[in-house]
Formats: C-alpha cells, sequence, structure tokens
C-alpha cells in the first residue's frame, strides 16, 4: 500500500495502454504505471515480453484513493471493460503477456478479487467462465517511458482508434458517474 491514505493495485487485462486509457478518467485514480509483472526475468523490455517467453503479463500499476474508489469498484470495472473469459488474450491481443490478472498487494485484495469474480459467475455476467487469474504481486517493472499516457498521446494511432477509443466511450457511457471529468 502507498503512503498517505493511497492504496496501490495490479491489475492487467490484454494491453496495458486499454487497461491505462479506462482507468485514467475515474475518480479517486492519483496515478497510474504502464508495466510488466509476473515474470522470471529482471527488468524486461516490451520486446521481451512480446515475443512471450519471459512470463510477464502487460500490467498497469493504479495508485488510488480508497476513499473516491474501493478497490472492489476497481474490480467490478475492470471485469466489465475487458473479456475476462478469454485465456491468454483480449481480441487480437494473443499471448500469455495479454492475461486477464489481479496481482494483490495484500490479503485484503485478494479476497476482495476472489469475492468479485464469485458474484460475476453467481450472477452469470458472462456465459462462458472467468479465467482472470487472481496471484501475489512479485516484481513491478514500469514499461518504457513511450508506454506511458499512450492513448492520451497517440489516439489517432490506429490500434488506438479502433481498439482503444471503444472501451474509453464504453467507459463514459457506463461509468458516467464515476468520471473525474465528465
Amino acid at each position: 500500500m502507498a503512503d498517505n491514505n493511497l492504496a496501490v493495485a495490479t491489475i492487467g487485462g490484454g494491453c496495458f495502454w486499454c487497461i491505462e486509457a479506462v482507468f485514467k478518467p475515474l475518480k479517486g485514480i492519483t496515478s497510474l504505471v504502464s508495466g510488466y509483472a509476473g515474470g522470471a526475468i529482471t527488468n524486461p523490455t516490451y520486446r521481451q515480453v512480446c515475443n512471450g517467453d519471459t512470463g510477464h503479463a502487460e500490467v498497469v500499476q493504479i495508485t488510488f484513493d480508497p476513499s473516491e474508489i474501493s478497490f472492489k469498484e476497481m474490480i467490478e470495472i475492470f471485469l466489465v471493460m475487458h473479456d475476462p473469459t478469454t485465456l491468454n488474450r483480449q481480441g487480437g491481443d494473443i499471448g500469455t503477456q495479454y492475461r486477464s490478472t489481479i496481482m494483490y498487494h495484500d490479503d485484503a485484495q485478494k479476497q476482495v478479487a476472489e469475492e468479485v469474480i464469485a458474484a460475476f459467475t453467481a450472477d452469470k455476467v458472462y456465459d462462458d467462465p472467468i479465467v482472470t487469474e487472481v496471484v501475489p504481486l512479485d516484481i513491478f517493472y514500469p514499461a518504457e517511458e513511450y508506454h506511458q499516457d499512450y492513448y492520451a498521446n497517440n489516439s489517432r494511432q490506429p490500434y488506438c482508434a479502433a481498439v482503444i477509443a471503444p472501451k474509453v466511450a464504453k467507459l463514459r457511457k457506463k461509468y458516467a458517474e464515476r468520471l473525474a471529468v465528465a
């Protein structure tokens, strides 16, 4: 956990550019860092992770104010804003680096993540089983600088326009009351 009553969450669900773009406009989010976690080598590069043989997932480490957005709310939004039923892929992004993952920082986060997944399963939110892994965070490695705030800096890039923009539009429609700026 972070200082000053802030908390930290680490999640991945496909390309980290998408997760960062979805969480950035939410109330209570104070910072986001795209990076890599869950793999076997020290200080991996984007090229190494994209090759799919380091074991790392593309993740976003999110610092947030729990008095404005709870970890539970974040996990609920996360499970709605990506497809947690596809193993090692999101749309055209295929490989273990794109797995759906919640990398908890403490036992309380683990419990909340498991409870939210169980509730989504019980409520049959998805036709297929949720395959999101819930694992402890070991080491987080920030991605290269050009990956940070990628969507804001590259919104006209074809991938951003085709893949990320619809997710951001869905967020704005579904969670308008949760946005820091309308």
